[in-house]
């Protein structure tokens, strides 16, 4: 089971916390080295959530014909392109390009191991281990951190070894991950219809999107909050974002609390925890904003690891569609979301756009959850 974990774990934290949510971590940066507004910070953000929904709407067609294995490597590709090409931008076009690339591997890369985890794991593992596969977000912040606090104005260098350790992941799981034949794979279960796919999963797909619109607003500009607003440091907001990333290593226990209190529950528990962490940034105190840290840390790998159980769940003769549709509706909500912040904060305030954000989660409490 560790085999298959462990970089699967590595390739998770390379397309989501590198390719994806290190440009909010080094955003302060970004922008004064490109001269970027508000508004063009949250569209370049946009652009990743944008590669990262389409990847998911052909990632089914590409694991049926080409075989977990090749989309898991094809991921990993994207990855290192794009954090080279975001590490060697000279302007707001290049940025913009390099962002969409390397989205395209996280969209890729939790429906192939979602897949290899059903072919490969015992099925009174299989939520377990799509569950820790699914904290290696955690692990990936866990690391960019303190690249950030130490090369913070190097924002450049930082990327470049980035995605040295993405190539170095694309190597390793090159060589452990199983490769059965990809007729043997396509022909196990085949993908069902729209119609279906849609009646299937609609509570799945509201909820989703609601959790990818709140939480995008804490992803990318929770860091450029606190530098803006309150006054943090670049060591205190790093710190912020360090804690979040150990904080979320516990959010990968989710899949015991579903089978203790079930999926139901676990997901109401968690987005609320995720709500309150969005809520208590605002506030100006050091304990809040460090509360709200840990617990979005927790929230957010927890519930994306309860809807990618909802997917297995819902789908459970095609997992790995369950899985795309549910990440690809999170994506969508993070898309739409990330643009909307950036044109808030830039229009209103930093303020005003967290209160908004927390409040619309409320939302999604109001989502049945069925397996």
């Amino acid at each position: 089971m560790f085999k298959l974990i462990a970089p699967g774990t590595a390739m998770i934290a390379v397309n989501y916390a590198f390719a994806r949510f290190s440009y909010g971590l080094f955003l302060p940066y970004i922008s004064d080295s490109l001269n970027l507004s508000e508004s063009e910070a949250g569209l370049i953000g946009t652009l990743g959530y944008i590669s990262y929904s389409i990847a998911l709407i052909c990632s089914n067609i590409f694991i049926d014909k080409f075989g977990s294995l090749k989309v898991t490597q094809l991921a990993g590709l994207s990855a290192v392109i794009g954090l080279l090409g975001i590490a060697l931008s000279a302007n707001y076009f290049l940025l913009g390009v390099s962002m969409f690339t390397a989205g395209l591997g996280s969209g890729w890369s939790s429906p192939a191991f979602s897949k290899v985890v059903d072919r490969s794991f015992p099925e009174d593992q299989k939520d377990q281990g799509n569950s820790w596969i699914n904290s290696g977000t955690t692990f990936g912040i866990i690391i960019s951190g303190p690249i950030a606090l130490f090369f913070a104005e190097y924002w450049r260098n930082a990327f470049l070894f980035f995605a040295l350790l993405a190539f170095a992941t694309l190597i390793w799981n090159s060589m452990v991950i199983p490769n059965p034949e990809t007729s043997q794979e396509s022909s196990e279960k085949r993908i069902p219809a729209f119609q279906k796919i849609i009646k299937n999963g609609l509570r799945m797909i509201i909820g989703s999107m609601i959790v990818g619109f709140s939480s995008s607003v804490f992803w990318t500009f929770s860091r450029s909050y606190l530098t803006a607003e309150h006054g943090f440091s670049n060591q205190e907001s790093v710190l912020f974002w360090i804690l979040m990333g150990i904080a979320g290593i516990a959010g990968g226990i989710v899949g015991k609390v579903i089978v203790i209190k079930g999926l139901n529950f676990s997901f109401r528990l968690f987005l609320l925890l995720l709500i309150l962490s969005i809520a208590l940034i605002i506030f100006p105190s050091r304990v809040m904003i460090y509360a709200a840290s840990i617990f979005f840390g927790i929230a957010y790998i927890a519930i994306t690891g309860l809807l990618l159980v909802w997917g297995t769940k819902r789908f459970s003769d095609t997992p790995f569609v369950g899985v795309s549709l549910a990440f690809f509706c999170l994506g969508i909500g993070q898309t739409i979301g990330s643009s909307v912040a950036g044109m808030m904060i830039e229009m209103i305030s930093y303020p005003f756009t967290f209160s908004v954000f927390a409040v619309f989660g409320l939302a999604a409490l109001l989502v049945p959850v069925k397996k």
